[in-house]
């Protein structure tokens, strides 16, 4: 549930939101689409760690000779990370605003607070930490999942919405955010280094075993995460669609207090709230983990964070709007999607590295077609901003 909280970030609302908003039920499917491919992606990294006793930045470090290439990709793979971070310190210092006034750049600090504090439960009581996370978690479906209760969607135009389609180049970079947002880079390299830590060297024997539990852990997770965000799109598709303002999650807000009562909004702002908290120490863990596994350098998580805390807290002190920056945090999730998922799925098809737990040929190939997929995607959108279209 601690890597499937990763799926739940407020990158995710603003996303969800923003497409539901303003295309209504029309992206569907990439939300379907990105949280199937999460699952075997997901699958796939927890896989790694326990037949390697590795995380993926680990198998890197290891198999990545050259010095420069090692930095060049920690350098991507720590922006994924930050773009992470932002994304949570922004939801949280919205959501803050949106419950009780507060300025947004005291907001962002109140969040940073209370993410380190977070931070220092996980370093010291694991278990607590994981308690913490579910009540977290289940106070994020509560409150999402409110406004589709009171203002139920369409059921035939959300049928319709499971058919693969664009509408414009606007559409793409939304599939896009989405699917950064769901398919989540950092995540994938913190799946392998949490399944690591929790059993250690595993004998070959009892692989099937945990193999076996991880699926059944993974698809709790990702169905929890996946039915929540679909929700969060129908409900901004039935009672936001062509609503001024809902651009932004504050318009959204308003418009949901107006439309389906402040109850419904205020649910909304606390479960925002408990997205950028709960998710917080994944994009910090897998952050730690990347430098580490591919620099061996390693620094203290809580004095990390407090860097990683800058560039949320310089966005909301210069006035960018906080809902197009966590939009497009979630595009360059989407970008350094490819760095993580090609060598994540030739490291788990590889006998002489992963034994008998390696991946069989369909998994390989149904992996291979997502990964040449979610290139494409982004091909088209740099294509599709470059011309303008």
């Amino acid at each position: 549930m601690v890597a499937g909280v990763a799926y739940l970030d407020p990158g995710n609302v603003a996303s969800n939101m923003t497409a539901g908003a303003a295309y209504g039920y029309l992206l569907i499917w990439v939300v379907v689409a990105g949280n199937a491919t999460a699952w075997l992606i997901q699958y796939l990294s927890a896989k790694l760690g326990i037949a390697t006793g590795r995380s993926l930045p680990e198998n890197l470090g290891v198999r990545i000779r050259s010095r420069p290439g090692r930095y060049a990709y920690w350098v991507q793979a720590e922006l994924v990370a930050m773009a992470t971070d932002i994304a949570e310190i922004l939801g949280g210092a919205i959501a803050l605003y949106l419950l009780f006034g507060l300025p947004l750049l005291l907001g962002g600090v109140i969040t940073g607070v209370v993410s380190l504090l977070l931070l220092a439960l996980q370093i010291r009581r694991v278990r607590a930490f994981e308690r913490v996370i579910a009540g977290l978690v289940l106070i994020i479906a509560v409150g999402f999942c409110a406004g589709i209760v009171v203002g139920p969607p369409d059921p035939g135009a959300s049928l319709a919405g499971l058919v693969p389609r664009f509408e414009d180049s606007g559409s793409v970079l939304l599939a896009a955010s989405i699917l950064g947002a769901t398919v989540m880079p950092h995540a994938i390299y913190a799946h392998s280094a949490l399944t690591r830590d929790r059993f250690g060297t595993v004998a070959v024997a009892d692989r099937p075993r945990l193999l076996t539990a991880t699926r059944i852990d993974v698809t709790i997770a990702l169905v929890v995460a996946g039915g929540v965000n679909v929700v969060i799109l129908l409900t901004a598709a039935a009672s936001l669609q062509g609503v001024p303002g809902t651009d932004t999650l504050k318009g959204a807000h308003a418009a949901l207090a107006a439309g389906l009562g402040g109850g419904v909004a205020t649910m909304f702002a606390i479960a925002l709230l408990a997205s950028g908290l709960a998710s917080t120490s994944v994009g910090a863990y897998a952050g730690a983990e990347i430098m580490n596994g591919l620099l061996h350098v390693r620094i203290p998580l809580l004095l990390r964070r407090l860097v990683t805390l800058l560039p949320a807290l310089i966005l909301l002190a210069t006035g960018f709007d906080p809902t197009l920056a966590l939009v497009l945090s979630q595009v360059v999730l989407s970008f350094g999607i490819p760095f993580a998922l090609v060598p994540l799925v030739v490291l788990t098809a590889r006998g002489s590295l992963m034994g008998d737990a390696a991946n069989r040929t369909v998994t390989t190939v149904i992996a291979s077609i997502a990964a040449v997929l979610l290139i494409a995607l982004n091909g088209t959108l740099l294509w599709l901003v470059a011309t303008g279209g």
